[in-house]
């Protein structure tokens, strides 16, 4: 995985709890980028090449802490801790369940905020991490010629070469031959680690045999 630098976007409607939030960690050696709301922020262009979380006011005009959410987890992997000046648990419990990191209440305690921020950066380095293997899983995938995309997913279903042969309507040394060719190309060190690439694709095995066609 390519090095990236460290962000921490900060979005709250008041300037004084915003600035006040950038200056302490900025005082803890993180970079941060500050927003006044969370439209301003979903318009902003993401920065390439960063791992990045975000400290969300729960409570704001327009659109509030748990909308800007949503469309962040749709838009990208960037994981949320939420702040609000009143405890508010539905609010909370819909905020965890929608994957925040943690909830904090203000006056932010300076400890617990540190603690959530390095939690959440932590969750996003793993984030990164699962969405490049799964593109560098994908374009593997795509270097498989049409039939052999045919043949793994009836393979990591547990058929054999015979039963995959019947299926496709060609022999069991083909099978046999392009099976060598997957292993090859979707680098699997072995058949349970094929297996697991399939799973991770979502491929589906069609059981219909060409003679049912």
């Amino acid at each position: 995985m390519e090095s990236a630098s460290e962000l921490v976007y900060v979005v709250d409607d008041e300037k004084r709890v915003r600035e006040a939030l950038s200056a302490l960690l900025r005082a803890n050696g993180r970079n941060v980028q500050a927003f006044s709301s969370g439209e301003e922020f979903l318009d902003t262009p993401r920065q390439k090449n960063v791992v990045a979380c975000l400290i969300l006011d729960m409570r704001m005009p327009d659109m509030n802490g748990l909308e800007v959410q949503k469309l962040v987890r749709t838009d990208s992997r960037i994981p949320v801790i939420f702040i609000t000046g009143r405890g508010d648990v539905p609010s909370a419990v819909l905020a965890m369940k929608g994957g925040a990191v943690d909830f904090l209440t203000k006056p932010v305690n300076e400890d617990a905020l540190m603690g959530a921020v390095d939690a959440a950066l932590a969750r996003a380095y793993v984030l990164r991490k699962e969405a490049e293997d799964a593109t560098t899983l994908w374009t593997l995938y795509q270097s498989l010629t049409p039939r052999e995309q045919e043949i793994l997913p009836l393979l990591a279903s547990g058929l054999l070469n015979k039963q995959a042969a019947a299926i496709l309507g060609i022999t069991e040394y083909t099978v046999q031959v392009h099976r060598g060719h997957i292993m090859r190309k979707m680098q699997a060190d072995s058949f349970a680690t094929l297996v697991r690439q399939a799973s991770k694709l979502q491929l589906e095995a069609s059981l219909t045999t060409t003679s049912d066609v």
